[in-house]
């Protein structure tokens, strides 16, 4: 009976722990894979692939792409107004005082060059003369009516050819040394979705003493007339640019649990959230310096499609389309 007694506390003392350990171990790989089921790394952070459909990446206009190498320019906002191109403009003054007998054109009324604009007596030779038009385009001003006695000191139409503007725009001095003539320039209008890509053709070389300020002027195409003298524009100035190792879309970023993420698709065609390291950016992209390989594919557009997935799951609901 001692015997029995010895060797059954021996069996207890090397036996029973390896037990206790080998328990503990396969309760630890239940609970991981219990988290995976439900979603979830060791760390916390979210893992359960998302299966999407053709039809629903269609559907939410989700876009994919390659991350890879590209450049990223970097800018400085500008703001100015469109102005009239001062040698596109014309002042008609009559050559003689007199009364005015006829007026042929008016405000708004476009004109080629040697068109008839009014007609004129003569006060001194009481004969009769036309006022003409010396350019094509188009009458902005008038300041003469029928039979009204006008002199030769009054502008009595004004023409514009509109055909071409200035954007004209303001540069504070902390900016002048990082504009110069020859850059890419967009020009917006905001509220009116208007925009054209230009050249700075010119950088004054002095600075208004009242506003600090040197001029930049960008020479805009106007056939189409969407470019209006005095509308107020803002120009968005590519001042350098440099390539980097990966560099994605700005869209395709979105917050997990406190961190930044991008939706990287997998091999067997699902999309996990990775987590990712960024650096410089523009408005549109963003360099990305770790989490993320050369040749990986993310999805660079509604990305917060399938973050809403990944929430709606934390919340009960199911994956699936």
């Amino acid at each position: 009976m001692k015997v029995i007694g010895i060797l059954s506390l021996i069996f207890l003392l090397f036996f029973a722990p390896g037990c206790s350990v080998e328990n503990a171990k396969n309760e630890n790989i239940e609970a991981k894979e219990h988290n995976k089921k439900e979603g979830h790394t060791e760390n916390g952070q979210h893992s359960e692939e998302i299966l999407l459909s053709d039809e629903t990446l269609k559907e939410f206009g989700i876009e994919v792409k390659e991350a890879r190498a590209g450049v990223i320019k970097t800018h400085i906002y500008l703001t100015g107004e469109i102005n009239i191109t001062p040698s596109r403009i014309s002042h008609i003054i009559p050559r003689f005082n007199g009364v005015v007998k006829r007026v042929y054109k008016t405000v708004g009324d476009k004109v080629i060059k040697g068109d008839t604009l009014a007609l004129i007596e003569s006060n001194e030779s009481l004969t009769q003369y036309d006022v003409l038009s010396f350019i094509d385009g188009t009458i902005i001003e008038m300041h003469m009516t029928q039979g009204e006695l006008i002199g030769t000191e009054t502008h009595a139409f004004t023409i514009a050819n509109l055909s071409e503007v200035w954007a004209t725009f303001n540069i504070y001095q902390k900016d002048i040394w990082k504009i110069k003539a020859g850059q890419k320039v967009l020009v917006t209008v905001g509220s009116m979705k208007i925009e054209e890509t230009g050249t700075i053709s010119y950088v004054s070389p002095i600075v208004d003493e009242n506003t600090r300020t040197a001029t930049a002027r960008v020479v805009l195409n106007n056939q189409s007339g969407k470019w209006m003298p005095g509308m107020f524009v803002t120009a968005k100035a590519y001042v350098s640019e440099k390539m980097y190792p990966i560099v994605i879309e700005k869209s395709a970023l979105q917050t997990l649990d406190d961190q930044i993420v991008v939706f990287v698709k997998d091999e067997d065609g699902g999309f996990l959230p990775q987590i990712v390291k960024t650096g410089n950016e523009n408005d549109d992209k963003i360099e990305i310096i770790s989490g993320l390989k050369s040749g990986e594919k993310y999805v660079a557009k509604n990305s917060f499609t399938l973050k809403a997935e990944i929430l709606k799951e934390s919340f009960g609901g199911n994956h699936g389309h």
